[in-house]
């Protein structure tokens, strides 16, 4: 290997050339999740049009031939020369990065989009990009092929009335480059409805036409995030009727923060707090959130002290105790959003925690001013909430240890690994003591650490604090991972930096799974947020054949598998055993199917949309039937394989 280092081995890289080489840095990945992203990245600048009071419409639609085309009747790309690219306007947008309208405060004052990349690096990663724009009178078309290459430059294709603008791409990934996936109705549907609800006002229509049975599905708001809260409480037991709602523009550091709140307090004993900026889900929460607690708790703080609703004149409520029960949306619209954390999805900036305060604050004690009786209701509520924390203290200080590695602390029934690295070593949580058995003498000790439950946990929606803590099973888990619960939680003490569910492939197996899951989304749940938590899938048959064997993990895989060997030799006899639980399997099957790191399959449990997350988890184990039902019967067709 030569040592020389000279001017030609710096690559420089023209034009979309750097998306089609990198495509994870401009879009994360080239997998299902960086495929759907496309369609964002050309979605938001719909929205910016609309933000901006230029668009009112903008449709998504899903075409039989493989594109994508999104619509709106904004005011249209400009189509003159560029003065700095000598190209068409289009032109530039497209086919130059960091060229578009969100750089230029005087076009847009708020953005949706990060990088101002999107429509650039959608054509760099289509087969075909096809763009038409009404401006002008005109109707404009240009077309790109093979990440971005221009076939010809714009034309004008036809006339239109004066009054008519917008613009339409259409666009076919490269699957040359992305992985090849089909997009998904079901995951498009839940965004656009998530920015119709962000956007009051604004119309989203979408419309599948990939199959004879032609879907179409329209999202307009006029309550906006109102309308969210509203939704999210469904099916939930409320306490107040009206839903607080708080609207405002802050003077900023980089001009005015315009800030949006709604909020609803329920029965139940979770709270629901979601926040964006300029559309954007902060799963990890931010500036703008520390503002609303900090509004809400010395609000309502005040409130109960100035009429006497406290027992003792030191009594406080606690930010836990003011958001348990609590539905809100918080959602604001920022000139320069700063993002931080690890997923990128934390707001930084520091006007925005005082705008949101601000905003807040004057709208929450007019509406308990106004309202004392449904104010005394709100009050009570989280009194109910201090004295289940008070309940749970002696509990929660049993989670805590003095050291990460205090051993002796550690829950008896815990075979845990010899690493002290957290980095290397990972938990599983395993269904039963049978299969924990099975576990323990077939892992690595090095690194595999095993947990097995005793029959099924508490359902961590349905109880309060107190009661989800004197189950024994919840213990052992929060005293093995380490990291405490609740606000209290520090992830940088977890154990193990891969928390693997273990359960049987049935539907009890499937019962504690959720139940698992719900403990760890309403408790621990930065742990899923930061992709700590795993799913192992073991096998539903083994297919032996003489001396030989393979796994299957599902009905298709099976089906194909002895196809082959009819195909092999139509003579063959082969033995298909169904595994009915992990129990079933000795210690070297489990560890070569389930728990071998070379060979295993597991799924890595991810929150695309924490509101849809937490509405799926209150319906799916809540008290309320018919919303249940009614989840089950518009979710079946989505799923292709049911163990009954």
């Amino acid at each position: 290997m030569s040592n020389e280092y000279s001017a030609s081995n710096i690559k420089v890289l023209k034009g979309l050339e750097p998306v089609r080489k990198r495509p994870g840095m401009y879009i994360g990945t080239t997998g299902k999740k960086g495929l759907h992203h496309l369609i964002w990245e050309v979605v938001d600048n719909s929205i910016d049009e609309a933000m901006a009071g230029y668009a009112s419409v903008i449709s998504i639609e899903l075409d039989s031939d493989g594109f994508v085309t999104i619509n709106d009747n904004g005011r249209g790309i400009p189509t003159d020369i560029h003065p700095q690219t000598g190209l068409s306007t289009v032109e530039t947008v497209l086919t130059v990065l960091h060229a578009g309208g969100k750089f230029d405060s005087d076009t847009y004052k708020v953005s949706g989009g990060l990088h101002g990349v999107g429509a650039s690096v959608v054509n760099a990663l289509s087969a075909s990009l096809k763009v038409w724009i009404n401006r002008n009178g005109n109707t404009y078309f240009q077309e790109f092929k093979n990440g971005g290459v221009s076939e010809g430059s714009i034309k004008i294709i036809g006339q239109v009335d004066e009054g008519i603008t917008g613009t339409k791409i259409s666009f076919k990934p490269d699957f040359t480059i992305m992985e090849q996936n089909d997009f998904e109705f079901p995951v498009i549907l839940d965004r656009a409805k998530q920015i119709a609800y962000l956007n009051k006002g604004i119309k989203i229509k979408l419309s599948d036409k990939r199959t004879d049975d032609v879907v179409e599905k329209v999202f307009y708001f006029e309550g906006g995030i109102k309308e969210y809260v509203k939704e999210l409480n469904k099916g939930r037991a409320i306490i107040h009727d009206e839903i607080i709602y708080a609207e405002g523009k802050v003077k900023g550091d980089d001009g005015e923060v315009i800030v949006e709140v709604a909020m609803q307090y329920n029965q139940s004993y979770q709270s629901n707090v979601v926040s964006y900026a300029n559309n954007i889900s902060t799963i990890e929460g931010g500036t703008h959130e520390q503002g609303f607690t900090d509004a809400l708790t010395r609000i309502l703080n005040n409130y109960a002290g100035n009429n006497k609703l406290f027992k003792n004149e030191d009594e406080k409520l606690t930010r836990e105790d003011v958001r348990e029960g609590l539905t809100a949306i918080i959602s604001i619209k920022h000139i320069e959003p700063i993002f931080e954390g690890q997923t990128k999805s934390k707001l930084g900036n520091k006007d925005a925690r005082m705008a949101t305060n601000k905003v807040l604050s004057i709208q929450l004690e007019k509406f308990l001013g106004e309202n004392p009786d449904q104010a005394k209701m709100i009050i009570e509520k989280t009194l109910l909430a201090q004295r289940a924390r008070f309940a749970a203290t002696n509990a929660r200080e049993a989670t805590r240890r003095k050291t990460i590695f205090d051993i002796t602390a550690l829950p008896g029934k815990l075979a845990d690994c010899s690493s002290k690295n957290a980095e290397i070593s990972e938990i599983y949580i395993v269904e039963g003591d049978s299969a924990g058995g099975s576990a323990k003498m077939g892992r690595d000790r090095e690194t595999q650490a095993i947990l097995p439950l005793r029959g099924k946990i508490i359902n961590s929606e349905k109880a309060r604090i107190d009661k989800v803590f004197e189950n024994t099973e919840i213990m052992s888990i929060i005293t093995a991972l380490g990291t405490g619960v609740g606000i209290e939680i520090n992830i940088n003490k977890l154990r193990y930096h891969k928390v693997i569910i273990m359960t049987d492939a049935d539907v009890d197996g499937s019962h504690i799974r959720t139940l698992l899951l719900t403990f760890l989304y309403r408790y621990m749940r930065p742990l899923v947020e930061y992709g700590f938590i795993f799913i192992a899938q073991p096998p539903l048959f083994k297919i032996s054949t003489g001396k030989s064997f393979q796994y299957a993990y599902n009905e298709e895989q099976k089906d194909k598998m002895i196809a082959t060997l009819m195909e092999k030799d139509i003579n063959t006899k082969y033995n298909i055993q169904r595994y009915k639980g992990l129990g079933e399997m000795n210690p070297d099957q489990l560890w070569e199917t389930t728990m071998d790191p070379t060979s295993r399959k597991m799924l890595q449990v991810q929150i695309e949309d924490a509101a849809t997350a937490d509405l799926v988890f209150s319906t799916l184990m809540g008290d309320d039937v018919a919303p249940r039902r009614q989840f089950i019967e518009e979710n079946a067709k989505y799923v292709k394989n049911i163990d009954l």
